[in-house]
């Protein structure tokens, strides 16, 4: 007996190996990659122009903002937050970055980005000082600022709008040069995605996030600093959206009182797509990532293939719908996994 039970048992590399091999089907992250590659193949099958060079630069483009966006919110969502607020930032700091290159059309791009970002992060540290401080719930809050915010943006532009002639040809040229055929505001926005996730995965206070979305009273027990870890993500997401809205002015050719207007919801939608659970405590920013570039490859692809534009928002409805509920399948899986492994051990 103990002979066969010898020859049966797998040996420590090949244990090893079937470890691995579960934590990768384990990743929050594979579904929405094995979808974004599937979409690409059949699309690409269809219709060969959609992975010509100029293809998979339009595709590229078009996901940079929302993936700023996505990883930003993904930061706020999970310490078991939300920041509906992000579209109307954007706009505003993208209608500031038209009238400060209407002023002062010299005015070096690196300050021009460093203006935006800071204009965007103090507006996401005035949704965390509420946040935080009035104890009210952040869905409230931000719903309340994307108004407050939207206003100001009327008020401030009014019908005027900013054109690509108003601005100079270096800043738009960010969004036509390419370094090794990557565009450089996307080159920017993976830089930013891939520190976030070193941050996310590596630095204490980046995986207290996590603690603080898993469980904020166990949290404070802890000793981790809820208020402030809370207040720096909403402050980051806030600077990531002002970036978000520099870019976007040198990608797009108009901006004006309505630039922005309903992006919260699409960011929303990256995130949990790709993976990053509505309630907090799990989720990456890689994950965010993908799940932007797979909603905007959806956007493309259905386009490509001649599909009603109001069949896309079903789909991406049926894309959140689906993410939760696995999400949710998987939490009590893992929960009933948990309870099994304690059960064990008594």
């Amino acid at each position: 007996m103990s002979t066969q039970a010898t020859q049966t048992r797998p040996g420590p590399a090949e244990a090893g190996a079937t470890s691995r091999l579960g934590a990768l089907l384990r990743l929050r992250e594979l579904p929405v990659t094995v979808a974004l590659v599937a979409l690409v193949i059949v699309t690409a099958a269809v219709n060969p122009l959609f992975l010509s060079p100029q293809g998979m630069k339009d595709l590229m483009l078009n996901a940079t903002i929302m993936m700023l966006l996505a990883a930003g919110q993904t930061m706020v969502i999970v310490t078991r937050n939300i920041d509906l607020s992000v579209g109307s930032i954007l706009g505003l700091v993208a209608f500031g970055t038209g009238s400060i290159f209407a002023a002062a059309p010299t005015m070096p791009i690196w300050l021009v980005l460093l203006v935006g970002v800071g204009f965007g992060a103090l507006l996401g540290s005035l949704n965390g000082l509420l946040t935080v401080w009035a104890k009210v719930p952040s869905l409230v809050i931000t719903l309340g600022t994307l108004y407050v915010f939207r206003g100001v943006n009327n008020g401030w532009a009014g019908p005027r709008q900013f054109f690509a002639g108003d601005r100079p040809e270096a800043f738009g040229n960010l969004s036509v040069d390419t370094l090794l055929g990557v565009p450089i505001i996307t080159v920017l926005a993976l830089a930013v995605v891939i520190v976030l996730a070193v941050y996310l995965a590596g630095a204490r206070s980046g995986r207290d996030l996590y603690a603080i979305g898993s469980d904020p009273e166990a949290a404070k027990l802890f000793g981790i600093n809820t208020s402030t870890r809370v207040f720096t993500a909403f402050l980051v997401n806030g600077a990531l959206a002002g970036l978000a809205g520099v870019l976007y002015a040198s990608r797009f050719n108009a901006v004006g009182a309505t630039t922005g207007s309903g992006l919260e919801l699409d960011v929303v939608a990256a995130a949990v797509v790709g993976g990053v659970a509505i309630f907090g405590g799990s989720g990456t920013v890689i994950g965010a990532a993908i799940g932007a570039i797979l909603l905007n490859t959806i956007t493309s692809s259905l386009t490509a293939l001649r599909v009603d534009k109001f069949w896309q928002q079903a789909i991406v409805g049926v894309l959140i719908i689906t993410a939760i509920l696995i999400d949710r399948l998987a939490s009590l899986r893992h929960a009933k996994h948990l309870r099994e492994r304690e059960g064990r051990n008594v």
